[in-house]
C-alpha cells in the first residue's frame, strides 16, 4: 500500500481554489438517446472541452502549483503519450516553470506538436510508454527536475477531484457517476469528492477489456500488474493501478466494469453522430458501458467524457471499426452472367435500394465458375442492420444468388 499521505476532501477544496480561473467549468449536456435507453436522465460531462482537451490539466496544475520555490527552479519532467503531456506542459508554462516531457517515438504527431506549443521541451524516447517512463525518471535523477506522475500522487488526485465538486454543483440530484479509469487518479479523486458529500451516489469506473488492471487488483486487495495491456483507448492503457488512487478506489468506488473494443468504437461513433462531440476512445468508455447495459444504471446518470485528444488517423480507423460494429458496412459475394452490362445492372439494383458501393472486385478466372459466369465481391456502406437485410432481399428478388 502507498506510503504517501492519503488525500482528503480538504485537499480537493484547496485544489478547487488553486484551479479557479485556470481550468474551465466544462458543460453538462443532456443526451436524449441515452436517457431514453436508460429510462432516466443521462448527462454528459464534457471534459473533452477542457483546456488541453482533457481533465489532466486539473491534476498537473495542482501538483506543480504545490511545489516549493527551489523545486520550481529545478523544473519538472513527465512521461506521456498524450493528455498528461499536454496538461503538464500548459500547467508548467502558466506557472513559469521549465518542463521537459518524454514521449514515445511513435506518439501521434498532433499530440507532440501540441505539447511543444504549450511550452514543453519534448524528447522522443522509447517505443512503448514503459521505456519512455524509464527515460524520464532517469532524467529526473540526473537533473534534479521534479517528476510529475500522471495519477499516483495526492496532489494529482486532489486536482482531479475538483471535477467531482463541479459535477455536484451542476447536477445536485445525480444518482450515478460513470467515468473511465486507467491508473485511477480521476476515479479516485471524483469518488473522494462526491462520497464525502453524497455517499448515496453510485460511482462506476469503466476499463477496456484489454487493459483491465483494476478488477483483478481489487479482487486481490492490492495493485497488480497486467502482463500486457492492449486497447485502442490509449488514455486508459495502464498496466498497474497507482498506489495512492487504488486505496481510495477500493474503499469508495461501487463498481468497475469493462467494455470491448467494439463497444468503445461504437461509443465514439455515437458521441460524434448523436452528441456532435469529438471524444477519444478512452473518453467514450462510459458511453460504451451505458450502451452495453443501460439497465444497470440508476438515473440521473452523469457520464464523464474525460478527453477529446484523438489523432485523426486513429479517429478514421476507430470510426470504420464503429461503423462495422453498428452494421453500417455489408460485404457480399454473388455470381452473375459474364456479359456486357451485367455489372451495370447489378449496380442499378444497389442504387435503387440506396446502398453506397465502396469497392468492387470482379473475378472471372476461378475454376469453380462456369464458362459464362463471373463472381463479384462487393463492399457496401449501408444505413444499419435493417438496411443490410433490405439490400440482400432486393438482390435475391432481382435473381442474384447471394453467396455471403
Amino acid at each position: 500500500m502507498s506510503t504517501q499521505r492519503r488525500p482528503t476532501l480538504e485537499d480537493v477544496l484547496a485544489a478547487q481554489k488553486t484551479l479557479s480561473g485556470v481550468t474551465r467549468v466544462t458543460a453538462l449536456e443532456g443526451s436524449r438517446y441515452l436517457s431514453r435507453l436508460v429510462g432516466a436522465p443521462v448527462l454528459l460531462k464534457c471534459e473533452n472541452l477542457q483546456r488541453t482537451g482533457s481533465f489532466k490539466l486539473r491534476g498537473a496544475y495542482n501538483r506543480i502549483a504545490a511545489l516549493t520555490p527551489p523545486d520550481r527552479e529545478r523544473g519538472v519532467v513527465a512521461a506521456s503519450a498524450g493528455n498528461h503531456a499536454q496538461g503538464v506542459a500548459l500547467a508548467a508554462s502558466l506557472l513559469g516553470v521549465t518542463s521537459t516531457v518524454f514521449m514515445p517515438v511513435g506518439a501521434p504527431l498532433p499530440k507532440v506538436a501540441a505539447t511543444r506549443d504549450y511550452g514543453a521541451s519534448v524528447r522522443l524516447v522509447g517505443q512503448v510508454v514503459d521505456e519512455t517512463l524509464a527515460a524520464a525518471t532517469a532524467y529526473a535523477r540526473e537533473s534534479g527536475a521534479v517528476f510529475i506522475h500522471p495519477f499516483d500522487h495526492p496532489d494529482v488526485v486532489a486536482g482531479q477531484g475538483t471535477l467531482g465538486l463541479e459535477l455536484l454543483e451542476q447536477c445536485p440530484d445525480v444518482r450515478t457517476v460513470v467515468m473511465s479509469v486507467g491508473g485511477g487518479g480521476l476515479l479516485a479523486g471524483v469518488a473522494l469528492a462526491i462520497k464525502a458529500r453524497r455517499p448515496d451516489v453510485r460511482i462506476v469506473g469503466v476499463q477496456a477489456e484489454g487493459a483491465a488492471a483494476y478488477p483483478r487488483s481489487l479482487a486481490a486487495g492490492r495493485p497488480l500488474s497486467l502482463p500486457g495491456a492492449a486497447t485502442m483507448a490509449d488514455g486508459i492503457r495502464v498496466g498497474r493501478p497507482g498506489d495512492v488512487p487504488f486505496e481510495l478506489v477500493a474503499e469508495l468506488v461501487d463498481d468497475v466494469r469493462t467494455v470491448s473494443e467494439s463497444a468503445l468504437s461504437g461509443a465514439l461513433l455515437h458521441c460524434l453522430e448523436r452528441a456532435k462531440l469529438v471524444v477519444e476512445p478512452a473518453g467514450a468508455a462510459p458511453v460504451a458501458a451505458l450502451l452495453a447495459e443501460p439497465e444497470a444504471f440508476e438515473g440521473p446518470v452523469v457520464a464523464v467524457l474525460s478527453g477529446g485528444n484523438v489523432d485523426p488517423v486513429v479517429m478514421e480507423r476507430t470510426l470504420r471499426h464503429g461503423m462495422a460494429a453498428a452494421g453500417r458496412y455489408l460485404s457480399l459475394r454473388l455470381r452473375l452472367p459474364d456479359h456486357p452490362g451485367a455489372l451495370a445492372a447489378l449496380l442499378g439494383v444497389l442504387s435503387e435500394v440506396d446502398a453506397n458501393v465502396l469497392a468492387v472486385h470482379h473475378v472471372r478466372t476461378d475454376p469453380r465458375l462456369g464458362v459464362s459466369e463471373a463472381e463479384v465481391e462487393l463492399w457496401l456502406e449501408t444505413k444499419g442492420p435493417r438496411h443490410c437485410d433490405e439490400v440482400v432481399v432486393a438482390l435475391r428478388e432481382s435473381g442474384y444468388g447471394v453467396l455471403s
